[in-house]
């Protein structure tokens, strides 16, 4: 067994993964393995002799084993043997690894075949292989040929009883005789139930064993299997740290275990260059340098300083024979030469070089690199950061002028580091405290709470200045809104701005609309009140007394979004040419327009923000559950999966399980309108285990709506009562301030289907209380001033008698909040249109047969409208029904062009274009 597997063996992450990780479930070999059980199985095509190719630490052994304990649990007989480099120039000695237990005599048994295995042999064959064991008295060596035919014959005995595995570990490091002497039995044992698996490193192919087909090669795991074998290891790495191990590993899963316990460098920094190993680790590794020529170290610690992107700073070109400097290291086995470029063997090897170097060498390494990397600013920079030993006003510039330039092409997280280290070098305090305070602010677009954390932490650290660290503050509180311990992020955020309100009000204010985030996924009551009553504080005099203002909207919004949305939406045109085409403040208005019901134009705009940050870097995934919901909401249930997906993965990698939770509760609904029922539920499942339902009230409404709709698609309508009627209070009051809201027409078509007459009973009551609540509550007015059309289409189709309408395979009705007024028929309608998830569930539990009959342009269950459309949005075989829904909201249906019977009686609306 090589170094690296040594080092498998003592690392304790390593023996976690083994011991944690089943056999047959290897993280990302899943091919290879199937490929193994087929050798093992006998099964076609399967390989007599086959070759696993791959770099040290690449999970040759790993697979090894797993295809023994395969061929154990089967009966399969196995003989193994593993290559050792002390034991190479010793003639048979893998032969007598790999066949010393097998029984000698009558009466010798030795846990293989049965007593006497070699009697069988042939006088000569029997004395060539005792000789090669050390049991003859052979005066010569014996015959090559003799011993290859008595390992055939053997093996041919021990197949005949039952199927044999021969596996051979680092088999690069198997003596030549055995190597001969099993490859001369293997190319004449096609016909026996024998098969040979051998692992060797890449680039050191075994003499005609395995000559006859190409080997089997490990290469690097994919970025995906690579993440999940970090989830599992003892210290799973996070955010900077983990991407560092990712980016350093390159696939390889022994590197991967070992760098995952690397941990962060003391006071925060990173590290300048490649991540430390253990120290037992790094002994192991760096005992191949003893003995190389001054030269050759001096360019190894240049090659290990470098990153990928230095690959021209360092002296190109394959070793030769003669290379003084490279052909020592290549003999040496630790570097690989191709493509005109020197590399390492092994990732680990790397780090193993750089810091068994001194640091002073270290430094001259990296000014080396600087001086090479002049035309390259960016990779200059960070060299001489990484070359200096104290602070360094000119460096610090260096890499704050790096920041500007990553954040202009989107690298937020580069940006980050870049001024996070001129923060360690600038020589003033304040002059790093205002760096800290901007890596702070592009830290939060990567996500990652524990570094702004830390930031903000440095920031108080340094200064005194309370404009900054109300700034830091402010940073590290957007990120905690994304987490699920809304109590804590909550004080922290309006503490902090009741804290600053005094001495800096703007800072204060966009501390208060971060505490508002909070308030709105918690959906505590006394929350939105607090936020309320502190914006009338900080509001009450002078110019921050408009209303209208920003951040003011944006909080007032965000507490109460009817309250507000009269004044708000005329004034949205306005917003949105403000916002030109920064994607940060496009996608704050796309979460207004969605919050007041405006889904269309925020799904616009959330279309126009990711073009945006395309260019400039990904969107915030903490913001993204709006954006979720809006595309579901309007039908583009693929668009919203995909954010779903990337929502989770980003938020997966930096720990904000309530953003990953919105994101789990916006795919079970898309699931449950899409009648894929057992995965809404299991991604209903996952959204809870995120969160503590009481404490994240928004990921609770969505994933009981969601439930319901799944409920309701199998018919089970009591259970998808239940599971609505929890949507609101005991007394009937809204869960949640704008998520319970969409639910009414789904509770009321629930209820009626339910067929209990006290469920109609309560959801009237509930249906009636939300109507007051946006009107006088006369039966005739549903609505007043501050709902929406969407919201006076939910509560006609609720308070409708016979809920859900006259027919029970009437199809629902959906509002156009693009265009008041307007309404479309679809049979399923979008997650909060007027009919309801549980209407649309309903249809899909029938077949939605009838009212395909009666819509017949809408061709299946969930589909979007297909041709047969009115210009204004309306199916024309629905147009009636669609005129009696829009007359209960209180809105004239608009004209169809042609139409000389409509006629449209009031002035165009706001947003009606």
């Amino acid at each position: 067994m090589d170094e690296y597997a040594a080092v498998a063996r003592t690392s304790p992450a390593a023996r976690a993964v083994r011991e944690d990780v089943p056999v047959d479930g290897l993280v990302g070999r899943d091919g290879e393995l199937e490929r193994l059980h087929r050798a093992v199985d006998g099964l076609p095509p399967a390989e007599r002799v086959l070759v696993l190719a791959g770099d040290a630490g690449a999970g040759k052994s790993a697979l090894l084993d797993a295809a023994v304990r395969r061929a154990e649990g089967r009966g399969v007989q196995v003989l193994r043997a593993v290559g050792s480099e002390a034991e190479a120039p010793l003639a048979y000695s893998g032969l007598h690894q790999l066949l010393w237990r097998v029984p000698w005599g009558t009466g010798n048994r030795g846990g293989l075949g049965e007593p006497g295995s070699l009697r069988l042999l042939s006088g000569r064959q029997r004395a060539a292989l005792a000789a090669v064991f050390g049991r003859g008295d052979a005066p010569e060596p014996p015959d090559r040929m003799l011993v290859g035919l008595a390992v055939l014959t053997l093996l041919s005995d021990l197949s005949d009883r039952a199927p044999l595995l021969l596996a051979l570990d680092d088999a690069q490091w198997l003596d030549h005789a055995s190597l001969d002497a099993l490859a001369f039995a293997a190319r004449r044992l096609d016909a026996e139930p024998v098969t040979v698996l051998a692992g060797v490193r890449t680039g050191e192919p075994l003499p005609d064993l395995g000559a006859r087909q190409p080997p089997l090669v490990l290469g690097p795991l994919d970025p995906a299997a690579a993440d999940r074998l970090l989830d599992l290891q003892p210290q799973s790495p996070a955010g900077r740290l983990r991407t560092r191990v990712l980016d350093q590993a390159r696939g390889n899963p022994l590197a991967l275990t070992i760098l995952a316990g690397a941990g962060e460098p003391p006071g925060g920094a990173p590290y300048a260059g490649p991540l430390p190993l253990a120290e037992h680790v790094e002994h192991v590794l760096a005992g191949r340098l003893v003995g190389l020529p001054a030269a050759t170290t001096d360019a190894l610690l240049l090659l290990a300083a470098a990153d990928a992107a230095d690959d021209g700073a360092v002296r190109p070109g394959p070793p030769g024979g003669d290379d003084p400097v490279w052909a020592p290291a290549e003999a040496a086995g630790l570097v690989r030469a191709g493509g005109g470029r020197v590399r390492f063997r092994h990732p680990l090897m790397r780090s193993a070089v750089y810091h068994a170097a001194p640091a002073p060498a270290r430094r001259a390494a990296h000014r080396a690199l600087a001086g090479a990397l002049r035309r390259e600013p960016d990779r200059c920079a960070w060299h001489l950061a990484a070359a200096a030993d104290g602070p360094d006003a000119r460096v610090a510039a260096a890499l704050e002028e790096s920041a500007d330039r990553a954040r202009r092409r989107g690298g937020y997280a580069a940006a980050a580091r870049a001024l996070q280290r001129a923060a360690e070098l600038a020589p003033e305090r304040a002059d790093g405290a205002r760096l800290l305070v901007a890596a702070a602010s592009d830290a939060v677009l990567t996500g990652d709470l524990a570094w702004v954390d830390e930031l903000a932490d440095a920031v108080r650290r340094r200064t005194d200045d309370g404009a900054l660290s109300a700034a830091a503050a402010l940073h590290a509180g957007r990120l905690a809104a994304f987490t699920p311990h809304h109590g804590t992020a909550f004080a922290r955020l309006a503490g902090a701005a009741e804290r600053w309100a005094a001495d800096q009000p703007g800072a204060a204010l966009d501390l208060l609309a971060a505490a508002a985030v909070v308030g709105f996924y918690s959906g505590d009551d006394r929350r939105r009140q607090h936020v309320r009553h502190l914006l009338h504080r900080l509001c009450g005099e002078g110019e921050r007394a408009d209303p209208y203002g920003w951040p003011q909207v944006w909080i007032a919004v965000v507490t109460d979004p009817y309250e507000h949305r009269t004044a708000l939406v005329p004034r949205l045109p306005e917003l949105f040419a403000s916002a030109g085409q920064r994607p940060e403040h496009l996608t704050a208005l796309a979460i207004l327009a969605w919050l007041v019901d405006e889904t269309p134009r925020a799904v616009r705009a959330f279309d126009e923000a990711e073009e945006g940050w395309r260019v400039r870097g990904a969107l915030p995934e903490g913001l993204g559950g709006a954006a979720a919901w809006a595309y579901a909401e309007q039908g583009r249930w693929d668009r919203a999966r995909e954010l779903c997906r990337r929502m989770t993965a980003n938020a997966t990698a930096v720990g904000l399980d309530h953003a990953e939770a919105c994101a789990a509760a916006v795919d079970a609904a898309v699931l449950a309108f899409r009648g894929d029922i057992a995965a809404a539920r299991a991604r209903a499942a996952d959204a809870l285990a995120l969160v503590d339902p009481g404490e994240s009230r928004s990921v609770a409404v969505y994933v009981r709506r969601a439930l319901a709709a799944a409920a309701a698609a199998e018919g089970a309508y009591d259970t998808a009562y239940d599971q609505l009627r929890a949507v609101f209070t005991a007394d009937g009051a809204p869960l949640h301030h704008h998520a319970s809201y969409p639910a009414l027409a789904d509770l009321a078509s629930a209820a009626v289907r339910s067929g209990h007459e006290a469920h109609r009973a309560q959801a009237a009551a509930i249906v009636e209380r939300a109507a007051r609540r946006f009107g006088t509550g006369r039966p005739a007015d549903t609505g007043g001033p501050s709902a929406s059309p969407r919201l006076r289409a939910l509560l006609a189709r609720a308070r409708a008698p016979g809920v859900p309408g006259r027919s029970r395979d009437t199809p629902p009705c959906r509002a156009r909040p693009d265009r008041p007024g307007a309404v479309a028929v679809r049979v399923c309608p979008d997650a909060a249109g007027p009919g309801g998830m549980v209407a649309a569930a309903a249809a899909h539990h029938r077949g939605a047969a009838p009212a395909r009959r009666r819509a017949g342009d809408l061709r299946t269950v969930g589909g979007a409208p297909l041709g047969g459309t009115h210009p204004c949005g309306v199916a024309r075989c629905g147009r009636r029904r669609a005129g009696r829904a829009a007359r209960r909201a209180g809105r004239t249906l608009p004209a169809a062009a042609g139409d000389r019977r409509a006629r449209r009686t009031g002035p165009d609306q706001p947003g009606d274009r």
